[in-house]
């Protein structure tokens, strides 16, 4: 899997970079018995009509995005993280 994250618009030229990675991936990386690799592309922000005509050729699978740059709420945030620590921690004691 390639994931590539863009901070601003989707441009169609971003596509042919990640077609690139996706094609060294398969040829350099990727086992015999495993699939293709698949792209992410996350932008700040796109146009789904620009994204489609990007796309409609494109033999690789991929998938383009949009992110969102502001952070959940501190205490959310905090609470999660306490929350992925204590589950891997009690993982990682063979429990």
């Amino acid at each position: 899997m390639a994931v590539e994250l863009k901070v601003g618009r989707f441009e169609p030229e971003y596509l042919g970079k990640l077609e690139f990675y996706l094609e060294a991936l398969d040829r350099d990386v990727r086992k015999p018995h495993e699939n293709p690799a698949i792209g992410v592309l996350l932008c700040a922000s796109k146009e789904d009509e620009v994204v489609e005509y990007a796309l409609n050729r494109s033999l690789s699978p991929a998938l383009v995005a949009e992110y969102q740059t502001q952070l959940p709420d501190k205490a959310l945030l905090q609470a999660k993280l306490h929350e992925f620590y204590a589950l891997n921690v009690f993982r990682g004691q063979g429990l």
